[in-house]
């Protein structure tokens, strides 16, 4: 059975591995990412890696920090925070782009950090970008981020890989935004839930590396850990227009004598060479695969308040939905393609920005902006009526000037719409392309650029057939335990979210004890769960258990507990990290939820006595009732942190170890 390319490149920085290891979906790995980015939030990052003890970062060309987020906020305690973050990067050695440079993720791209076949992160988000450039962008949390700047390795378990299938070409005026909008809104049943999606199919090469990076960047909306497209003639284009251009606009000097940014003609060279290594195998494994006609795509928009809600502009326009807020901005749409489309919007109309709207305006970088600037489309824009801001996130993440107000309705062309994120949560946002963005500006109500006929979507989905698992045998590590017996707490709730597990009003008292923490769990979805719980019992859940919010106490207060694992059909991946991170054992296993749903008695109330279980972590196997389901193996990687407590302690002890 051949490989993905989400697989290959896992192996690539796969660390500890021998030579010749394949790697596969469900492999819980530790990795050596090429980068991990930080951005304001290496603030919080830096007391982390002190807190276990490092002093020395592991390898200075590995973090780039790059200021971004709350740029416009320039108070004393702000720009002090900035300054300590710039000092840091100065006394170690490590690449440093300030505030006003670009959106950290434009920045990568555009420095050279991301590169064809590489693995970078991020403690962001929207690192699915980077999947563009045929790398393997994801995100990773903040204690992922210290472990890396002190050892150059964090654990990773290789999602499950969605093959894309992008067929034709798009009609004039369509965009990439409008491609994954279509996305969202049509496979909106949780389809690449946690997956890995690779964009193959002839219609990819007629996507530019502009509508790449959007459609790979808004996959974290669609609900996926990454985006992926494939190494070809646009790649390798876009690679030759960079070479050269590797500087920091914002400040020349800051980058550090380690750097390893930027490329030669002559790497780019040498990756088209090994493309093959660069791409899928063609008898690769997927475990689902869609099928997307880009010739039936039209825009739309989505929302309000909802990624993966689309609604057509015929229908919007029917509506007359005013507005007072319109935005174009943020990592996913202000690059200069789409600067360009928003002035095309305004020489064809003509005319000024609407009474009564405000219309926001933010390149994704400083270099985008100067040849914005260059090539008019910028002043185009600005003598429209559109308030320029500088290059950042911004109002897209509810920060600095121009927030959506109580009551107020805007057009968007971020990557969330989600309730309060831009502002007032008494507020309704959609999102759309930039060229509907400008057009709806100009009108002062949601409306096309141009009229586009209505068309009905060619979508396919294709699920791989369920395969048994074959016999697996599992080193069990000194001090991991070889089985676990106890009863099962059935738990039947698909998107249990972490206020259900652990309320926010206990989330910020400092004073919490671990008992306290372990007394009110499930408080907020079952309050008889209490009653029914005894030490020992295995809790089992439905499908995306854990999302919401990334506080990492919805995991350890079951930890503190005596909970010994959480099983559920799947897991949002920012809890399961969370619990790894933290010492406490998740896994999936959604054959046994379907079984467990089958049996009537246990959906009579929010949580239910099932029957003992019996895990068997060395044969990856559990079994109840005489029945026996297989789940993903949990590796000698994914063991270590359990026994070591969670990562910080895994670090200190390796970080001591080396010292001795």
């Amino acid at each position: 059975m051949g490989l993905t390319l989400v697989e290959k490149i896992a192996a690539r920085h796969a660390d500890g591995l021998a030579a010749g290891t394949v790697v596969r979906a469900g492999d819980f790995i530790s990795i050596r990412p090429r980068h991990v980015m930080t951005h304001d939030n290496t603030g919080a990052v830096i007391p982390k890696f002190k807190q276990i003890g490092a002093t020395v970062i592991s390898d200075p060309a590995q973090p780039v920090f790059a200021i971004d987020h709350d740029i416009q906020n320039v108070t004393p305690k702000n720009l002090e925070k900035y300054a300590k973050i710039q000092a840091f990067a100065k006394e170690h050695g490590i690449d440093f782009y300030p505030a006003g440079t670009g959106i950290s993720h434009q920045v990568m791209v555009e420095q050279g950090y991301v590169v064809p076949g590489a693995l970078v992160v991020a403690s962001d988000s929207h690192s699915n970008l980077y999947g563009a450039m045929a790398a393997l962008g994801t995100p990773v949390v903040r204690t992922d981020a210290a472990s890396i700047w002190a050892t150059g390795v964090t654990w990773w378990q290789v999602p499950k890989v969605a093959k894309v299938v992008l067929k034709g070409k798009l009609s004039a005026g369509v965009t990439g935004k409008d491609v994954i909008i279509a996305l969202c809104g049509l496979f909106n049943k949780d389809e690449v839930l946690n997956h890995a999606v690779e964009f193959l199919g002839d219609g990819v090469a007629h996507l530019s590396m502009g509508a790449r990076m959007t459609i790979a960047n808004m996959t974290t909306e669609w609900g996926a850990l990454a985006g992926v497209f494939p190494f070809d003639e646009v790649t390798v284009n876009y690679l030759r227009s960079r070479v050269g251009a590797f500087t920091n606009p914002a400040r020349p000097g800051t980058r550090s004598a380690t750097s390893r940014s930027g490329y030669t003609n002559a790497d780019i060279d040498a990756w088209w060479k090994n493309r093959s290594e660069l791409s899928a195998d063609a008898d690769a494994d997927y475990a689902i695969e869609l099928e997307l006609d880009l010739a039936t795509v039209v825009p739309h928009v989505s929302g309000p308040n909802e990624v993966k809600t689309m609604v057509s502009l015929a229908e919007m326009e029917r509506k007359h939905v005013p507005i007072q807020k319109a935005y174009l901005m943020s990592c996913v749409n202000a690059r200069l393609e789409d600067l360009h489309d928003a002035a095309e919007v305004v020489r064809t109309r003509g005319g000024r920005v609407a009474a009564g709207v405000e219309f926001y305006l933010a390149a994704a970088s400083a270099e985008v902006q100067a040849k914005s600037e260059s090539a008019g489309d910028w002043k185009t824009l600005v003598d429209a009526g559109a308030i320029a801001l500088p290059p950042g996130c911004g109002t897209c993440i509810g920060l600095g000037r121009g927030l959506v107000g109580k009551g107020e309705i805007a057009i968007s062309a971020t990557n969330r719409n989600f309730k309060g994120r831009m502002g007032d949560p008494d507020a309704q946002v959609y999102l759309g392309s930039p060229a509907v963005v400008a057009a709806s500006a100009l009108a002062g109500f949601i409306c096309a650029p141009q009229t586009f006929s209505d068309r009905v979507a060619g979508i396919t989905v294709r699920r791989a057939k369920s395969k048994p698992q074959a016999d697996v045998s599992v080193e069990i590590i000194a001090g991991f335990p070889p089985s676990v017996r106890g009863r099962v707490l059935f738990i039947d709730k698909d998107n249990l979210n972490t206020d259900g597990i652990f309320a926010g009003k206990h989330t910020y008292r400092d004073d919490i004890t671990p008992e306290e923490m372990a007394a009110v769990t499930f408080e907020n979805y079952d309050p008889n769960f209490n009653t029914l719980y005894q030490k020992g019992d295995v809790v089992v859940g439905g499908l995306n258990f854990g999302t919401g919010s990334s506080r990492e106490q919805a995991a350890t207060a079951l930890k503190f507990k005596g909970i010994p694992c959480v099983i559920a059909s799947s897991f949002s991946e920012t809890y399961k990290r969370n619990a790894f991170n933290n010492g406490f054992v998740v896994f999936e296993c959604p054959e046994l939820v379907t079984y467990l749903r089958a049996i009537p008695r246990l959906r009579d109330a929010p949580t239910t006595v099932a029957p003992e279980i019996t895990i068997d972590y060395g044969k990856s196997t559990l079994t109840m009732d005489g029945k026996s389901f297989p789940f993903p193996p949990l590796s000698p990687a994914a063991q270590e942190l359990i026994v070591s407590g969670g990562a910080e302690n895994l670090v200190a002890s390796r970080l001591r170890a080396k010292a001795q």
